[in-house]
């Protein structure tokens, strides 16, 4: 089994290399992550500027490549250019720090297990609770035990999952729950500030989660101290409204009097020709 492993937390990560040490039990593992930390950024990608990669060593061995870009690019570039050969899962994380509820949306360790899974490979994003200390090899050991049996029980169809671990299943035996994401809103609340010149800046205050209903979900695994495992998907059409929306009905006229491109009513509008026109007006003012 080839195995494409990144994170969103950097190549230099404890948590990813912890999981590296343990998901090469599985498989032939590559190592493509981020040059630099990366959290937050969500499923963004890199096309106005180049991507350098370079690659990193740890003694003789070569450790993997470091991309200068986001977790999504460094699934995108290790899948068309830098493997061998088309892999067969990825494994993005582990993530210091859950990535549970809405979260998710945010989430570059998330993105990059959604990026393999539009090349349809099976990928999984690993995340466990942040700590100070945490325990990043109990968790690589656990999680690659679940990845394990993950690949023995789904069916042939490539899917995506998230697994998060909270700090309290690494001790004795942990339950697995496999519950939805908790789409509760969180996380809005600012800290308004000024800087030593007067200008008021804001922090996110970045406050717990509000309080869960009382349906499963992965937020309630973490406040139960169990792991959750969440099947995921990259579609996001609303599937039940696609039905009602089809029989709506639409009615959409065309402002007669603009005329056609190019007519005296529509005169034509030539690429370029407001940029240089703002351009002139720029430097006129400036003489």
């Amino acid at each position: 089994m080839l195995i494409l492993l990144t994170n969103d937390d950097g190549i230099y990560a404890p948590g990813l290399a912890a999981m590296e040490r343990q998901i090469r039990r599985l498989g032939e593992v590559h190592v493509v992550a981020p040059a630099t930390e990366q959290s937050g950024v969500g499923h963004s990608i890199t096309y106005l500027t180049p991507l350098i990669v370079k690659e990193v060593y740890n003694g003789e061995r070569r450790w993997g490549w470091a991309v200068e870009g986001s977790p999504a690019d460094c699934v995108k570039l290790g899948t068309k250019q830098l493997l061998p050969h088309q892999h067969d899962l990825v494994v993005s994380g582990i993530n210091g720090g859950l990535n549970a509820g809405i979260n998710v949306l945010y989430s570059g360790t998330v993105a990059a297990a959604i990026e393999g899974a539009f090349f349809g490979i099976t990928s999984v994003a690993v995340s466990l609770e942040f700590d100070e200390h945490a325990e990043f090899d109990k968790a690589a050991r656990l999680a690659t035990d679940l990845i394990e049996q993950i690949l023995d029980q789904k069916s042939e169809v490539p899917q995506l999952y998230n697994l998060n671990i909270p700090t309290d299943a690494l001790r004795g035996t942990p339950e697995v729950r496999v519950v939805p994401m908790d789409v509760t809103r969180y996380g809005d609340e600012f800290e308004r500030r000024s800087d030593p010149w007067g200008r008021d800046y804001y922090w996110a205050t970045g406050e717990p989660p509000a309080p869960h209903g009382n349906g499963d979900t992965d937020l309630s695994c973490m406040a139960a101290g169990q792991v959750s495992l969440t099947p995921l998907h990259f579609d996001m059409t609303q599937r039940a409204a696609l039905a009602q929306m089809r029989s709506w009905r639409w009615h959409v006229e065309i402002d007669a009097d603009l005329g056609p491109p190019g007519s005296a009513a529509r005169p034509e509008v030539r690429p370029g020709r407001k940029r240089q026109q703002v351009v002139d007006n720029v430097e006129a003012d400036s003489l």
